[in-house]
């Protein structure tokens, strides 16, 4: 009899650790993260990415201060791309049909070839691929060494530039990249796989799901 009570004992801690919350994991903070001692307490200071300012498809000036409050999924294309450029703009359109009625959220693709990419002409092609609501996704244009600079380590860390060796005359990464309300990376994600955008779009939910916890 008391190694029955013991059996059922056991049973029932095992069923009630069970049913306590389980801790929800974060997404990682990307990026050099320094560590800043002010008046004996250590500050940690993550990368963020840095100041900009950008015309869009409409002519509007874009800046961070155009996604505060929201987190945002940034790439690198240009119109005339024609290798990764078109398969990347279906895949953000399932991002943007998912995600673009959520006033938390935004989309922000920077062309690496201004010298073509107009700002007309990014009127024509994001009507073309079908966005309407340019509150959402914003197709910027600006000075090229400042589109470059931003894709280097000390912005959104991907490689873009212009390599005439390669299709079409530039070079730029693939990848979409996911930023928080506090500028900071939180996650790369091939833009060309459609099975990694999957996982781009579950880890949206999962930060917008930490902000509203907070």
């Amino acid at each position: 009899m008391k190694k029955q009570l013991t059996i059922i004992l056991f049973v029932f801690v095992l069923g009630f650790s069970a049913c306590e919350p389980q801790q929800k994991s974060k997404l990682p903070i990307m990026g050099r993260t320094e560590y800043v001692e002010i008046n004996g307490t250590v500050d940690t200071v993550y990368h963020t990415i840095p100041d900009y300012s950008f015309v869009d498809q409409d002519s509007v000036e874009v800046t961070p201060k155009t996604f505060e409050n929201k987190i945002y999924v940034a790439d690198f294309f240009f119109g005339t791309c024609p290798t990764i450029c078109p398969t990347m703009k279906q895949q953000m359109l399932r991002v943007y049909d998912r995600f673009g009625s959520n006033p938390a959220f935004g989309i922000i693709s920077h062309t690496i070839d201004p010298d073509h990419d107009t700002v007309a002409y990014l009127k024509e092609y994001s009507e073309r691929i079908g966005i309407m609501d340019n509150e959402v996704w914003h197709f910027v244009t600006g000075k090229k060494e400042e589109i470059y600079e931003l894709g280097t380590a000390a912005g959104y860390m991907v490689p873009v530039g212009q390599d005439e060796t390669a299709a079409g005359g530039f070079i730029h990464s693939g990848a979409f990249i996911l930023v928080d309300k506090e500028r900071r990376i939180r996650g790369f994600y091939d833009g060309t796989v459609a099975s990694k955008v999957d996982i781009l779009m579950n880890d949206i939910d999962k930060l917008l799901e930490e902000y509203n916890d907070k």
